[in-house]
């Protein structure tokens, strides 16, 4: 997760970037609220995670990341495809205002932007995030009617 991260730097605001992007304890925190974690192994080796999060009456897509030396090779897509199939509730996904090419990524598999306004809403009800994340994100929701 950190190698792929690292595509973060310079795009997360300086105040919100740490080392490590995410800690042992923080996965572990990530797991014990409930999310569950896809990977995608090539040559037993994984080179992708995309988590899923069930948060009151919606589902939210959480820490997708693919190694740098795997991206642009569909493992993204792969991921993402799986948790897509069969949605029972809405699906959502937060990411950083700034990086255009996650942005990018959701929108060309379904996903639409929210308005600020919903992404604010949306942000302080299923997120626990400060209000300074909540300034420099934006939130997509998966279409299921969306062409792909």
């Amino acid at each position: 997760m950190n190698a792929a991260a690292e595509a973060y730097r310079g795009v997360i605001p300086a105040d919100r970037w740490h080392e490590p992007y995410m800690s042992a304890e923080e996965l572990d925190a990530e797991l014990a609220a409930g999310v569950a974690f896809w990977g995608y192994e090539v040559d037993s080796e994984l080179v992708g995670v995309m988590g899923i999060q069930s948060v009151g009456d919606v589902e939210l897509i959480r820490h997708a990341y693919v190694s740098p030396g795997s991206q642009r090779h569909g493992v993204g897509s792969a991921l993402l495809e799986r948790l897509t199939r069969s949605p029972t509730r809405p699906l959502l996904v937060g990411t950083w205002a700034a990086a255009d090419w996650a942005i990018g990524f959701y929108r060309r598999h379904g996903f639409d932007l929210v308005s600020p306004e919903r992404k604010a809403e949306l942000l302080r009800a299923y997120w626990t995030i400060p209000e300074r994340q909540i300034e420099t994100s934006v939130v997509l929701q998966w279409s299921a009617d969306a062409s792909r």
